[in-house]
């Protein structure tokens, strides 16, 4: 038996089985013991016990651990317990699979639950009734800031950074949800030479921006541990040396651990004006959240007072998809409320809608984007003119 720490446990529930089977003791242990010996695990020992009227118990004792039914003849239902553990961990999936093809339920469903050290996870809820499933393959951090639960991980995306649950970024599609953010701003924004950043703490969008032309980054972010981790340990972004520049102010960007709220009402009493101002937070909650008062209307427009003549605004709003929509609904509904010229850009990771805006009324913004975008400084890898052209077709549910 290894002394590797993972495991494999798996839940089944057969229905459908015929009932007289249910109640043989003998065939069920004997189809028992042929299904883990055929997926290549070790019997220790079998018990078992036939309940008065009906139903029986077969429990299998593993050198990998341990296997179980207990069946239902009144109903024709089995439940079905298989844990393996070490190197035949995934026996546990084929002793079920046999134990199926011996037992010939109508029905099955069945659950897979890795555990120990190889069962390390993120469940990210994306929808009422939804989950995505992240297997972790080593986590290099995982702790609880003042102001979330932070994980940094390899996954199958690359290092991964998680706030809450929720993926913020992977090494693999940084840069298509990043520019998605900001070319559509670049392109949009009349000039580009002062730039606020609200959030996007792993440092991109403000590296960008420099590459777009702007002289001056204000980077504001109130976590400051998820900062300096993120420097740390992602391969993209700040690293630990031009996070320190930033924060000491050496350089074009400089880095502000503050709430962005209080840093709005200082740069308006400042009278500092930028050409791009930019809300990259974690996603804006259906239900009530704290940080839902940095996507809402008067945030909106604390942030459009701050705009120079021809500054955009740029907001991560949401998703297109009909069934999670709804932030992103109320994100359009606030844009126009606020700004004569609306732009989206639907991301192709489709899980991503981005909104800008412009004080200032555009007989035609998007030919204004693609007409400046071979002007920008900044060379984009996911964003060209078709897909600017693409991107600012508005789902159907925004237009009724």
């Amino acid at each position: 038996m290894t002394a590797d720490f993972t495991g494999w446990h798996v839940l089944a529930e057969f229905g459908g089985v015929d009932a007289t089977l249910c109640d043989d003791l003998e065939r069920l242990e004997s189809a028992l013991r042929e299904s883990l010996i055929a997926a290549g695990v070790t019997i220790c020992d079998v018990v078992h016990k036939k309940f008065d009227p009906q139903g029986v118990t077969v429990l299998a004792l593993l050198s990998e651990s341990h296997a179980s039914i207990h069946t239902y003849p009144e109903s024709g239902d089995i439940f079905v317990d298989v844990f393996t553990c070490g190197s035949i961990g995934a026996g546990a999936s084929k002793a079920v699979e046999l134990l199926r093809d011996k037992l010939s339920p109508k029905d099955v469903r069945m659950q897979v639950i890795r555990r120990g050290h190889g069962s390390q996870r993120i469940e990210e809820p994306v929808g009422a009734g939804l989950t995505r499933i992240w297997d972790l393959h080593e986590v290099i951090v995982d702790t609880h800031t003042p102001f979330q639960h932070m994980v940094i991980a390899r996954t199958e995306q690359g290092i991964s950074l998680f706030s809450d649950d929720d993926r913020q970024s992977t090494e693999f599609s940084q840069v298509t949800y990043h520019e998605a953010m900001m070319v559509p701003a670049f392109a949009l924004a009349e000039k580009l030479e002062k730039v606020l950043i609200i959030g996007s703490g792993e440092g991109v969008a403000s590296q960008m921006s420099v590459e777009a032309g702007a002289s001056l980054v204000d980077h504001v972010d109130i976590d400051q541990l998820e900062v300096e981790l993120c420097a740390e340990h992602l391969p993209y972004g700040y690293t630990t040396d031009e996070l320190t520049a930033a924060v000491k102010g050496e350089g074009p960007i400089k880095v502000h651990y503050a709430d962005g709220w209080d840093f709005l009402a200082e740069a308006a009493e400042a009278g500092t004006r930028y050409d791009v101002i930019v809300i990259d937070l974690p996603d804006e909650r259906v239900e009530d959240a704290q940080h839902n008062r940095l996507y809402e209307s008067e945030f909106l427009s604390r942030c459009r007072a701050l705009l120079a003549p021809g500054g955009v605004l740029s907001a991560q709003a949401g998703c297109a998809t009909m069934w999670r929509n709804e932030t992103l609904k109320r994100s359009w509904n606030r844009f126009h409320e606020q700004f004569d010229t609306v732009v989206q850009y639907g991301s192709d990771e489709h899980e991503w809608t981005f909104l800008f805006g412009r004080n200032e009324q555009l007989a035609d913004p998007v030919q204004t984007m693609t007409d400046r975008l071979p002007t920008l400084p900044y060379r984009p890898e996911t964003v060209d003119a078709r897909a600017l052209v693409r991107g600012a077709i508005e789902p159907y549910s925004l237009r009724v």
